[in-house]
């Protein structure tokens, strides 16, 4: 068994050993494709195989479209040469469930897969093709949220933009510049409608996205680059729309058993790549069942019908209390919180944390007791019910390959959206402050992870993040045994760039430090102070 478009036709092994083949005529929906692409989608990715490329095949199985969808490549191109188009643009999709099945799909939904290289003519001539054809209704991304930046930190256009904008967009060289271009050619066809749509896990994703096109869209403009008559077509909603949307599946990457798994199949060439450019990738991909995507209901040229698989539409509004629903209260904190202790603890698996019965406890207060109170329900997913399903199905499920360690990547970007947030609605509603008992301990834990000593006292590598530099060195001198003040680590605590407030305006800093204390008071502290919590 070897994946590609005549094998899983022509091999009867493939459902014998119980491969869910495309029910569609795939050489149609190419052929329907070509002529009439609908829906293109930026960034090849496991998300994308697992979420997006299993939509639009659930949509050709059942009658609701005859076309795919075309994936464009624009970071690390190899993912197109060496996995997309060896494979015939094949997915093997194995979701991995919490009662131990294993659903095992093939995905052959993908039309085309193709290299955003504004500098190779063929490659980017078919992307004009394709970006200038009247039945286009929508571009999807899953490009990171790092994508999207186009400014610095003090606000100022990056010199790699600068140059795009300098140039001009014909021959762009950063990832927003080239989508950019394209979308100037759409504009010159005629200044035809499109979607263009985030579903990058990052908040008001939709706004991001617009905020980079309308920047470099504006400064070609202003000099001269490209008619003027192009910033009115980006910020014109019946033209180009920018709808937000929030996205919730995991896909961690193509874990070692599930290579094994098939390949005692005796399916063939599946060893995983890493490019040049240090991305993993493999044909298959590994998911769990639980997904998620509502998106904002603004298509000015139609779209496909993605409703009937399973997609919410709704308004803005509803999308941001999802977003904020899923972020900061029902699913994201959970996530970071088992990080930080899972590291300090020595867990090598999300999954395992949920049999430790002080960090399920820990996590559910955390989500029932402290974030729920303040949650606001935005209709169309009941957050109890998503809390719900993190807690009992989703976060324990043995057959997901997650680690603390791959979660904990970036964690002082993310505790002031994910924990600080919570924190807000406290102070703005008059809550009392003191019933937050396990936020203040996750804030403690992280400043205990910093200190890269696990629970037994052995030197621990941390995960990347930004801010590692600035904040490691204030603990290089704390050690184990060591009582520490809160006036210690003024600045830090003071810091709403990582809590998202100041910890001393809201009364909960003496308190965090009071839990760092009893974190760092010897080896086995870790342990003992998340059991004691569970009395509380």
């Amino acid at each position: 068994m070897r994946l590609s478009a005549e094998d899983i036709v022509k091999n009867s092994e493939w459902s014998e050993k119980g491969y869910k083949l495309p029910k569609f005529d795939r050489e149609k929906m190419l052929e329907n494709t070509a002529k009439n692409p609908t829906w293109v989608h930026f960034g090849g990715g496991n998300l994308f195989r697992a979420f997006h490329a299993a939509l639009a095949q659930d949509m050709l199985d059942n009658g609701y479209s005859d076309k795919g969808v075309i994936v464009i490549e624009g970071f690390d191109y190899e993912i197109v040469e060496k996995s997309y188009r060896p494979g015939d643009n094949l997915t093997v999709a194995i979701t991995l469930k919490a009662n131990g099945s294993i659903d095992k799909n093939i995905i052959g939904s993908v039309s085309e897969s193709c290299i955003l290289d504004s500098k190779n003519a063929d490659e980017y001539d078919r992307l004009k093709q394709i970006f200038t054809s009247p039945s286009l209704q929508m571009a999807t991304f899953t490009i990171t949220e790092k994508g999207y930046v186009v400014t610095g930190p003090s606000g100022k256009i990056l010199p790699a933009v600068q140059e795009d904008i300098d140039n001009g967009p014909e021959h762009p060289d950063t990832y927003i510049g080239k989508v950019a271009s394209l979308l100037y050619a759409r504009f010159k066809a005629g200044q035809l409608p499109i979607a263009m749509v985030s579903t990058d896990n990052c908040s008001h994703n939709g706004d991001k996205l617009y905020t980079a096109i309308n920047t470099i869209a504006t400064a070609w403009g202003a000099i001269g680059k490209a008619d003027e008559k192009f910033v009115e077509y980006v910020n014109d909603r019946t033209k180009v729309s920018f709808p937000w949307s929030m996205i919730d599946k995991i896909t961690p990457r193509p874990d070692a058993s599930v290579e094994k798994m098939l390949a005692d199949d005796g399916l063939e060439g599946l060893e995983p790549i890493i490019t040049s450019k240090g991305t993993y990738v493999a044909p298959f991909v590994n998911a769990e069942e639980t997904q998620y995507l509502v998106i904002e209901d603004a298509f000015p040229n139609g779209r496909p019908a993605l409703d009937k698989v399973g997609v919410i539409f709704t308004d803005k509004e509803t999308v941001d209390k999802v977003e904020k629903m899923k972020v900061c209260t029902c699913l994201n904190p959970i996530h970071t919180a088992l990080a930080v202790y899972g590291c300090i603890l020595g867990y090598t698996r999300i999954s395992d944390e949920m049999k430790d019965e002080d960090l399920l406890d820990l996590v559910k207060k955390i989500g029932y007791v402290e974030g729920l109170p303040v949650v606001v329900n935005p209709g169309v997913l009941d957050p109890k019910e998503f809390i719900d399903t993190v807690i009992n199905v989703r976060v324990p499920n043995p057959f997901m390959p997650d680690t603390p360690q791959r979660i904990a990547t970036d964690t002082s970007q993310k505790l002031p959206i994910r924990f600080g947030e919570t924190i807000k609605k406290y102070r703005d509603n008059g809550l009392d402050m003191k019933a937050l008992k396990r936020i203040p301990l996750v804030f403690a834990g992280w400043m205990r992870y910093l200190m890269a000593i696990d629970d037994n006292g052995e030197k621990m590598e941390l995960s990347s993040d930004p801010m590692l530099d600035k904040v490691c060195p204030m603990f290089a001198n704390v050690k184990l045994g060591d009582t520490v003040k809160a006036a210690d680590f003024e600045t830090l605590l003071k810091d709403e760039n990582i809590w998202g407030v100041d910890l001393y305006s809201v009364g909960i800093a003496e308190l965090v430090i009071e839990y760092f204390n009893k974190l760092i008071s010897g080896k086995g502290a870790i342990r003992k102070t998340v059991a004691e919590m569970r009395q509380q």
